[in-house]
């Protein structure tokens, strides 16, 4: 009797398993999850985010802060409709560049709080909303999370009245940033004690951000009061900017400083500042962050050398005291699909012509 291996056994059989009959249903179910992710054009896509863009006319190209999320837009959508600070419509152009997108449009709503966009992401009237850094562990169980690099600066920065280096200094010491990057930030972003953050720079590291009270105190020790109290101001639309400053007027205290908190305005002696890089080309990026806080042109910068003494002239004096690198994040529905690359790049940017979205299941 001849003796059949365990392989022509089991292959035998499994071609047997995949009869006719067996695999038209077996294709037809693989078509039907093929067609599941499928891009479609159609759809609206629904957008909330914290940020209130007061322009009368809507951002171009070029634009910087939350202005540029619209301008990002222009090429693949075109502006139907423009309310500053309210509401903004994108409908998608037939004539693109790089093709149709597939969305029929995009629907921004500005300066929506936390609360309104978690209730409008649950139930289904916004698809993605703006997250603060302090809020992701708030975000629902297995809800999706789009998070860029860190790209966010925030810094102090000190206005003219403030002309003694030592009480610049002394803030910089003072300022306990792990504190605040592991309680108000939630470990999000990274510290920074430089203009440009580790993963652009590669030796952010060279910059000290401990916080040093002993010596912070002994800067300021022989000024009289006067001299040692300034205003600190915020930004009130910021979700974090207001406990930040708060935070960082506590750990002023404990150098000897007297520092005031309230909203940024014209008679603010430093104000908490924060600066969106839209470039990762090194040089760039700190000429940008350099213009965006009131300091000098750097020289251009070559070589790694050159970009680290460029940087390290920039923060001589102290003018600007550089705290953290934030990412952006946002919470996004599950009927929201991405093609041929994120909807969020590294720097930030919207990258809405590669997405859909699904229809809701009825």
């Amino acid at each position: 009797m001849r003796r059949m291996s365990s392989r022509w056994f089991v292959g035998h059989n499994v071609r047997r398993l995949l009869s006719a009959s067996t695999v038209a249903p077996l294709l037809l179910l693989a078509g039907l999850a093929a067609a599941a992710t499928r891009p479609h054009y159609g759809g609206v896509l629904r957008v909330e985010m914290r940020d209130s863009v007061e322009t009368a006319d809507p951002p171009q190209a070029g634009a910087s802060g939350p202005a540029r999320r619209f301008a990002e837009l222009d090429g693949a959508f075109t502006i139907t409709h423009w309310e500053p600070g309210v509401r903004a419509t994108y409908t998608a152009d037939d004539n693109a560049k790089g093709g149709r997108p597939f969305l029929d449009s995009v629907e921004v709503r500005m300066a929506r709080p936390l609360r309104d966009q978690s209730i409008d992401l649950e139930l289904g009237k916004a698809d993605i909303v703006q997250l603060g850094p302090n809020e992701i562990r708030r975000a629902p169980p297995g809800r999706k999370l789009w998070t860029s690099a860190p790209v966010r600066l925030i810094a102090v920065v000190f206005g003219p009245r403030i002309s003694d280096p030592r009480v610049r200094q002394s803030l910089a010491l003072a300022v306990d940033r792990a504190a605040i990057h592991d309680v108000l930030l939630q470990r999000q972003g990274e510290i920074s004690g430089g203009l440009l953050p580790a993963w652009l720079s590669g030796y952010a590291f060279l910059f000290p951000a401990a916080a040093d009270i002993a010596k912070a105190r002994s800067l300021v020790a022989g000024l009289p009061a006067p001299a040692r109290a300034f205003s600190l101001g915020y930004d009130p639309q910021s979700p974090t900017s207001r406990p930040i400053a708060e935070r960082i007027a506590l750990n002023a205290r404990d150098a000897g400083l007297l520092v005031s908190v309230g909203p940024t305005g014209a008679n603010s002696d430093a104000h908490l500042a924060e600066v969106h890089l839209s470039t990762s080309d090194p040089a760039a990026a700190l000429s940008e962050v350099a213009a965006a806080l009131g300091l000098p042109e750097p020289p251009r910068a070559d070589s790694p050398e050159a970009l680290y003494a460029a940087e390290y002239s920039l923060l001589d004096g102290f003018r600007a005291v550089p705290l953290f690198y934030l990412p952006d994040v946002y919470a996004v529905s599950p009927r929201v699909r991405t093609w041929g690359g994120p909807g969020l790049t590294p720097l930030g940017e919207w990258r809405f012509e590669n997405v859909w979205v699904e229809e809701s299941s009825p």
